[in-house]
């Protein structure tokens, strides 16, 4: 009998530590392609991506079809892995959707987020502020992730974070391929905190508000990309 638990703490661990290593995978190589060190039409191969990031085949795998289903990357029979293009007409289908989405995930975490979130969503306020004013833009993207994570988690709806999920990657990756050219760092930034901190003070109407003058900026954001 115990043989049969100790059998069973050691299979549980294991698919513990494949869902960590498939999940490291994943944010690691998001981040690799979101912020172009991976460019737009690169081919790569299963191979290639284990040895730089130093993991095995199974979870390398698994974090390329989550990539895949993000948009990121396109999976090609007998060929590899491309990493999908940039399309700016595809970007402002995208927003059309997304202001819909995030206008009531900012209301909803208004709502139902715990303490401990709306003591997050303050801080990461004070931190994206932080991060304009010193113009790290690595931080700024890390921190734009984690907020948009953290309202998925807090307005505690499944559907509206499974569809906002397929957008952020993208969005992101948008973002930084334009943002030296036509971004306000602060102003990106102010707009974000606006929303984060209407969270945190359980301001459900101001939360949407702030949410829809962020989209309105990322929508001017993605027009001016068209004269750079």
């Amino acid at each position: 009998m115990k043989s049969k638990k100790k059998a069973s703490k050691r299979r549980t661990a294991s698919r513990a530590n494949h869902a960590t290593l498939t999940d490291r995978a994943y944010s690691e190589l998001e981040e690799i392609i979101v912020t172009l060190q991976i460019p737009p039409g690169t081919v790569l191969s299963e191979r290639t991506l284990m040895q730089r990031l130093k993991i095995g085949r199974t979870p390398t795998r698994e974090a390329l079809q989550r990539l895949a289903h993000d948009g990121l990357v396109v999976i090609i029979p007998r060929r590899g892995i491309m990493v999908s293009e940039i399309n700016l007409q595809k970007q402002f289908r995208l927003l059309e959707v997304r202001r819909e989405i995030e206008r009531l995930m900012a209301r909803l975490a208004a709502e139902r987020a715990n303490d401990e979130e709306r003591k997050e969503f303050a801080e990461l306020a004070k931190n994206m502020l932080k991060a304009a004013k010193s113009a790290d833009d690595m931080e700024f993207m890390r921190l734009d992730q984690r907020f948009n994570s953290l309202i998925a988690d807090a307005a505690h709806n499944e559907f509206a974070r499974r569809s906002i999920g397929l957008m952020n990657a993208t969005s992101r990756r948008f973002w930084y391929q334009h943002y030296q050219q036509v971004a306000d760092l602060p102003l990106a930034a102010t707009l974000h905190a606006e929303v984060a901190k209407a969270i945190s003070e359980r301001n459900s109407k101001a939360a949407a508000d702030a949410s829809d003058r962020l989209i309105d900026y990322i929508e001017d954001f993605a027009r001016k990309t068209l004269d750079a």
